[in-house]
Formats: structure tokens, C-alpha cells, sequence
């Protein structure tokens, strides 16, 4: 009953462009990982030496195991590394690195869209959760309501994601920004790092194209079950 058509002209599509930007990222990393920028430096001490920079001193660099598990946690104020990036002189380590702190910069700063993002998260988390079982029970039961309250939810999930774009793009920008500015990197590592993270960038992306995916499909579900 809810494996129909929409699924393959909506969801599947936007799945197989997700998997082709997860493995496009991936063969971009690995790439740049075996590129050693000219200075030695780490990925760890870029983020430090950014945190400086910007006159950021109550946010701390951790290592944490996995491979591209780096991100910023607002919560607890720590940037963490991943094993492939903490301790490593790669332009993919210092590329990402950089863009983590971009994250943390934005936190400082007040940065508006994370502001958004983040006073939408608990809803999307929510709807990214609850919000189909919603709508399979609203139709089963025909129970308009529920389809409805199930729809709303997973909007709030797509709002993020589209919010997340403007959020990841403007960190890497601030990433390439201080990582030519301060000299950090040579033209030619530089554009190495560009590359790393417009590929991860894709998979925001992609990730975005998936959700409306989703969403294009709950609408056409519930105008089928009219």
C-alpha cells in the first residue's frame, strides 16, 4: 500500500544522488589525505590556531574515534577531530578542520541561519521520528488529522535541512577564508582543500533532495487517500 509510484519518482532518485555524493566525498578525502601541506601542521593545531585567532578561548579540540565523524558540539563547546584528522598533516585534515571551527565561530558570532537551525531541531528530530508512522496510521485509519499533524512534522525536517545549507556553506567559506588569509595552505593546497569540501558540501545537499523527496511523497500519499 505505501511502496507506490511516489517512492520511485520522489525518494529513489534523490537516494541514489545521496549515495553518489557519500561516495564522492569519500574519494575526495582520500585523495587529499595523502597530500601533506607544506607547514607539517595538523589538523588539530589548525583548529587551535584558529580558536586564537578569533579570541575563542572556552572552546576546546578533542580527538574522536571513526573516520569523518568530525563536528563542532555547541553543548559542550568542543570541536572534535576524527582519527584521520586530528593528528593528521593532510590538506583533507586541515580542510575539514577548519571548517569545524567555522562552526564554532558561528556559535561566537551569533551566526543567524545556526540560530534557526537550531530552534528548529527539536521538532525536526520529532517529525524525523514519528512523523511517517503518522501519516501510514492517519490513512489506515482514515483519520485526516493525524495525516496532517504527520505532514507538518516532517515539514519542520525539511526546514532544516534547507536551513543547514546556508549553515555548512558559510563555514566553509570562513574555513578557505583563514586558511588563505593566515597562509596556512599554498595556492595549490588550497585548492585541494576546496575540493574536500565542496564535496562534502554535496552531501548536504543531497541530503536536503532526499528529505523533499520524503515529503513530496507523504503529500502525494495523502491526495491518493483522499
Amino acid at each position: 500500500m505505501f511502496f507506490d509510484t511516489g517512492y520511485l519518482v520522489y525518494v529513489l532518485p534523490a537516494i541514489i544522488l545521496a549515495m553518489f555524493a557519500q561516495a564522492k566525498v569519500s574519494s575526495t578525502f582520500n585523495k587529499y589525505s595523502k597530500v601533506n601541506n607544506h607547514r607539517g601542521i595538523t589538523g588539530a593545531d589548525v583548529a587551535k590556531k584558529i580558536l586564537n585567532l578569533y579570541g575563542i578561548s572556552d572552546v576546546t579540540v578533542e580527538k574522536v574515534s571513526g573516520n569523518l565523524t568530525d563536528h563542532f558540539d555547541p553543548k559542550s563547546k568542543v570541536i572534535r577531530l576524527s582519527d584521520s584528522v586530528y593528528s593528521s598533516t593532510s590538506v583533507a585534515a586541515l580542510g575539514v578542520a577548519a571548517h569545524e571551527t567555522g562552526h564554532a565561530i558561528q556559535h561566537n558570532k551569533g551566526y543567524m541561519p545556526i540560530r534557526l537551525r537550531n530552534a528548529v531541531l527539536p521538532v525536526a528530530s520529532i517529525g524525523s521520528n514519528i512523523a511517517f508512522p503518522l501519516v501510514i496510521l492517519g490513512i489506515i485509519f482514515s483519520f485526516s488529522t493525524l495525516v496532517n499533524f504527520g505532514i507538518i512534522l516532517f515539514s519542520a525536517v525539511v526546514l532544516f535541512q534547507i536551513i543547514t545549507l546556508p549553515v555548512e556553506f558559510n563555514a566553509s567559506r570562513r574555513a578557505i577564508s583563514v586558511l588563505e588569509e593566515q597562509y596556512i595552505l599554498t595556492d595549490d593546497e588550497l585548492g585541494g582543500a576546496k575540493k574536500v569540501l565542496s564535496a562534502a558540501a554535496m552531501t548536504y545537499v543531497a541530503a536536503t533532495i532526499v528529505a523533499l523527496g520524503n515529503l513530496l511523497r507523504l503529500l502525494s500519499l495523502a491526495r491518493r487517500n483522499d
